[in-house]
């Protein structure tokens, strides 16, 4: 007997199981159907794109660096092609065995191969190019091409180096160039809206920027824009045709103010011995001369150097990286006094015709220490166009004395002194213009009389680099107005520093410079050494500079039997007079006398821009 009930389930069952299939088999035909919509659709442009990508391979193309001129349309820095020969280091299993392979038939000398060994890794790991030889001569070229077969990875490609004719002269103020990290490469190609990517050399070092010196400075300006290549690939990644090109564009020249003949006559005449030279172009501004001693070699830095050499010079004990015209801090020592002369006058403390005895040093009332002048048994009675002359330290001693420490303060901060007096220098220094709550932030003791007394003839804490010397001076010449200092002065807006005064006028202007011509003409000035190395007039102010404080001239023989010891040789001066066109500045380490040693190198330079111009 058929049961009715256990049929009933069965085809309850079977429509059941019928219709999970159809929803099952209707999901998957709508999930073909949204599949379908979404790669011919949706997301055709997607796929599209990405199917371009994986038949088209985009390279950059390097774009060269501006050339650097100076301020008669010499070149200073340029980009100097020649044959390289030129491996990919990611390609290479052992770098050592690779290069004595290529040894035997080119010569490749101890320092490249030193380079190449020291910066095989990390080229390696970041799948750049890795220069072995650069200036291959026609003979090497022939050589490695007969034997080309056996070395793949390896090839002969036009590549440029950043070279300079000059290369110890404009170390410090051109600066050089260097490899990128990948932080810097992606920076700077994110600007652009690219990203790192195999890229089409044209420098033999790969990816550089200005790493010092102007060519940091302007370094977006030099570098240019990158271009790109759009190559069709096939599966195996093979270039097969090239598609687009977008050219790279070349970095803007740059026009410097520098002068060549100057530069060379400065780094001449310090002849290698520690110190720094500044001249600028009064009216403007513009930084003609800028020596820092001693140098380096900037083609060597820029283009490939074993660390070897490289820690070499790092580790000189004259240290010829630091640059001492803008980072190199000095006591202005008497060079200063001129400054303190005008505050005086300013602040009706003293007139002209005010006149001290001068017994060779000042007492302070406070506890009747003593601070002596140069010259035994002093100046007698003097005023102050005498005492700058004579360089009377009781003078200024006296003066400083009766100045306020934050008025004076303020009025040596108009004549550059504690602050940034240069547009496009390389992290220029700001030297030292101290007061008392820098003494006491700094050194927890309170500022005392005797402190302001040191001031007054710049000693004590109070220092200045080269480049703000050479300012003051150029400050003093125009008397109480000037740009502030650049290399570059196209696209530069003009900053003009002006001293706002109460009580100085042209007629003190003018008994100024009469002083400071007197510092070499008057058979009483302090670089009257000076007077027959020169057919013009010159307006100057010596100085020397105190490194360990003595009490007798006998002390001081004693200390000076140590070189490092010795005192700072300083000068400011501008010229011709009465209408001066250029101002410098001369520090010589432990040169001991401003007049007689820096003011030569001084009176040279000037010489120099005077006769070219």
């Amino acid at each position: 007997m058929i049961d009715l009930n256990e049929r009933y389930q069965e085809k309850n069952n079977f429509f059941k199981r019928i219709a999970l299939l159809y929803v099952f088999f209707g999901f998957l035909f709508l999930l073909f159907l949204y599949r379908t919509f979404t790669l011919q659709i949706s997301s055709y442009t997607d796929y599209e794109l990405a199917s371009i990508e994986n038949k088209t391979k985009e390279m950059l193309i390097q774009p060269k660096r501006g050339i650097i001129y100076d301020r008669n349309g010499e070149i200073i820095v340029n980009n100097v092609p020649s044959y390289s020969l030129i491996t990919k280091p990611s390609q290479i299993g052992n770098i050592e065995s690779h290069i004595e392979a290529i040894k035997v038939f080119i010569d490749i000398s101890d320092d490249d191969a030193l380079h190449a060994k020291e910066n095989y890794k990390r080229i390696a790991k970041l799948n750049r190019e890795l220069t072995l030889k650069n200036n291959l001569t026609m003979e090497e070229i022939a050589r490695f091409e007969t034997r080309r077969h056996k070395f793949p990875n390896t090839f002969i490609d036009e590549r440029y180096s950043r070279f300079t004719l000059y290369p110890e002269l404009f170390s410090h103020s051109i600066g050089y160039v260097g490899n990128l990290n990948d932080d810097d490469l992606e920076q700077i190609l994110h600007e652009q809206n690219l990203k790192p990517k195999e890229t089409i050399f044209v420098y033999s070092n790969g990816y550089i920027r200005g790493m010092t010196g102007i060519e940091n400075i302007y370094d977006k300006k030099l570098r240019g824009t990158y271009g790109k290549k759009v190559y069709e690939v096939d599966a195996a990644g093979k270039l097969l045709n090239e598609i687009e090109i977008i050219p790279s564009i070349n970095g803007e020249d740059l026009y410097t103010s520098l002068d060549i003949e100057s530069q060379k006559v400065a780094f001449d005449q310090l002849n290698n011995r520690r110190g720094a030279v500044v001249a600028v172009e009064i009216d403007t501004g513009s930084i003609v001369t800028y020596i820092s001693s001693p140098s380096f070699p900037l083609n060597r830095v820029a283009n490939g150097m074993s660390a070897k050499d490289f820690n070499k010079l790092l580790n000189d004990t004259d240290k010829p990286f630091f640059d001492r015209a803008g980072q190199g801090r000095y006591s202005p020592a008497s060079t200063i006094k001129p400054a303190i002369g005008l505050f005086g006058i300013e602040n009706e403390i003293i007139d002209w015709n005010f006149t001290i005895n001068d017994p060779g040093f000042f007492i302070l009332p406070e506890d009747n220490r003593v601070y002596r002048g140069w010259k035994k048994g002093g100046h007698g009675e003097i005023n102050l166009k005498e005492a700058i002359i004579e360089s009377s330290n009781t003078f200024f001693f006296s003066l400083a004395y009766e100045s306020e420490i934050e008025q004076l303060v303020e009025h040596l901060s108009y004549f550059g002194f504690g602050r940034n007096v240069c547009i496009d220098c390389f992290l220029p220094d700001k030297g030292l213009l101290p007061n008392p709550e820098w003494k006491m932030n700094t050194l927890n003791f309170s500022w005392f009389k005797g402190d302001t007394v040191n001031l007054g003839v710049g000693q004590g804490y109070l220092s200045a680099t080269p480049l703000q010397l050479a300012y003051y001076s150029a400050f003093l010449a125009k008397k109480g107005e000037l740009n502030k200092f650049s290399f570059v002065q196209q696209d530069i807006d003009a900053s003009v520093d002006t001293f706002i005064s109460k009580n100085i006028n042209n007629d003190d202007w003018k008994k100024l410079h009469e002083s400071m011509i007197g510092v070499i003409d008057n058979p009483k000035g302090t670089a009257g050494r000076l007077r027959n190395l020169k057919d013009y007039t010159v307006a100057a102010k010596s100085g020397t500079v105190e490194l360990v404080s003595t009490e007798t001239k006998e002390d001081y023989k004693i200390i000076r039997e140590t070189e490092g010891k010795r005192d700072h040789a300083i000068i400011i001066a501008f010229a011709p007079m009465p209408n001066p066109k250029y101002a410098v500045s001369v520090v010589i380490e432990n040169g001991e006398s401003g007049g007689s040693v820096a003011g030569p190198v001084a009176i040279e330079v000037l010489n120099t821009l005077l006769e070219n111009d």
